[in-house]
């Protein structure tokens, strides 16, 4: 079965997709869609590697994403479904093209379109035993440089097909390779220039997919942190800072999104109460109120971000609320700002919490730095997005501190992890005193030109 140029797909292009469309049928052989959240970046790359996979019979082509999970949920369930049914009506159902033992999509001209994880090493190698024609690499801000270049070692199928290399990306900070390649149009190894004309990008935004949005999204977009709203309302890079402890791309490589976690050993609940006083509206500082958990494979996870603006008897309520909900093992609070205090507020909620008080003997650095490499090391992990206290982390600098306001829920985190932790953090108050670990479940003629 061969692509009918002439057959029209059942939707249409905003002026912005449009124009993305004309990047990705240029001669270019890397071509990387950046911009913010929504945009329909995704749905326009897996549309362009389905088009060059039927347009050439028994061709293969390979879609990656850092972990296969996320890619399984986000790309194989949900986008490859919809652009088959809106752009390829006459193909047969993904479920009956695709192999889910070993994850391929088998097209009718017998084509076929690979999937993997790049942090599946067994996977991978077993993949890049073959060669592709085209080679999609999905939320590549999350991808590390050496393996984009391992799996480009493979593009080399020969077939009537130009040779392309997909990318697409919610723009992290200027320090990412993406930026390097596709604005500066350097080598991320040597920094020597690139081949201008092998290289293309295009800009997409929420904004330039408005009219298939909702507009509470869009605006949910436009009120969140300027850090967030940078990256996912307007699509733009931030600017470097080599001493940051943590950079978005570092969490994006951490996050995780499909909801799949190991057993819980333990649970704690991490208060860092706010230092000041007066009207809950008033107050320049937040209680960071973190849930957090150490997973059965030893890795520790931020469950939930609960911090705010709140009066005593309100934040002792969300963290009583949360203890029960988690079947939390203990509350851990910060006690600098009186622990009696803090205690008093949690037992008067409930009586039967273990509250286990520390102490801040060392500077906000010192104890953020071990945190930060454990998140190098892929041991800490944030569930889904905490916009608010990952700004919070991306304040942190070998400097110091250099956000605007105190890191209250980083703070939290921070403490929540050093629990977990306490042998690489070694503050005495943090160890854990024998616990009762339980385990926890929980336009037509266009594409001929791809």
């Amino acid at each position: 079965m061969a692509y009918d140029a002439g057959e029209q797909p059942g939707f249409n292009l905003t002026k912005a997709q449009d124009r993305a469309m004309d990047v990705l049928i240029s001669d270019a052989t890397h071509i990387a869609l950046d911009g913010g959240s929504r945009s329909g970046k995704t749905f326009l790359l897996v549309f362009a590697v389905l088009a060059r996979a039927l347009k050439e019979p028994d061709s293969r082509h390979a879609i990656f994403r850092f972990r296969f999970n996320a890619l399984k949920a986000s790309v194989i369930r949900d986008t490859l479904v919809k652009v088959i049914k809106l752009a390829f009506p006459g193909l047969p159902a993904v479920s009956s093209m695709l192999n889910q033992t070993d994850w391929y999509l088998e097209l009718p001209n017998g084509s076929q379109v690979w999937f993997a994880g790049l942090d599946d090493k067994e996977r991978t190698e077993k993949i890049l035993g073959m060669e592709f024609a085209t080679l999609y690499f999905n939320e590549c801000s999350q991808i590390p440089w050496g393996s984009v270049k391992l799996a480009l070692t493979r593009l080399a199928m020969k077939t009537g097909l130009k040779l392309k290399a997909y990318y697409d990306l919610n723009p992290p900070s200027k320090a990412h390779w993406t930026f390097r390649v596709f604005h500066e149009l350097r080598s991320p190894d040597d920094k020597q220039p690139l081949d201008e004309g092998k290289y293309g990008h295009y800009n997409i935004n929420p904004a330039d997919n408005q009219e298939n949005l909702p507009q509470e999204y869009l605006d949910m977009l436009q009120s969140m942190p300027a850090r967030e709203r940078k990256r996912f309302y307007y699509g733009q890079y931030a600017e470097i800072d080599e001493g940051a402890l943590w950079t978005e791309e570092l969490l994006d490589q951490n996050r995780v999104l499909d909801g799949v976690l190991p057993d819980m050993l333990r649970v704690n609940i991490a208060v860092d109460p706010s230092g000041c006083s007066g009207p809950e509206d008033e107050r320049s500082d937040e209680v960071g109120i973190t849930v957090n958990g150490l997973g059965t494979n030893g890795h520790g996870y931020l469950l939930e971000d609960l911090s705010g603006r709140y009066g005593p008897e309100k934040w002792g309520k969300i963290i009583a609320s949360a203890y029960e909900r988690y079947s939390a093992d203990r509350v851990v609070g910060e006690g600098n700002y009186g622990g009696d205090m803090v205690r008093a507020v949690i037992q008067a909620q409930n009586p039967d919490i273990p509250y286990v008080e520390v102490k801040a003997t060392r500077g906000k650095v010192i104890r953020a730095e071990p945190i930060s490499a454990l998140y190098e090391q892929e041991k800490v992990h944030i569930i889904g997005h905490a916009p608010e206290l990952e700004e919070q982390l991306c304040g942190f600098t070998v400097q110091g501190y250099l956000g605007q306001k105190s890191p209250d829920r980083a703070d939290s985190h921070i403490w929540g992890m050093t629990d977990f932790f306490s042998g690489i953090v070694r503050e005495e108050e943090t160890k854990w005193s024998p616990p009762q670990v339980q385990s926890r479940k929980r336009s037509a003629a266009r594409i001929s030109r791809l």
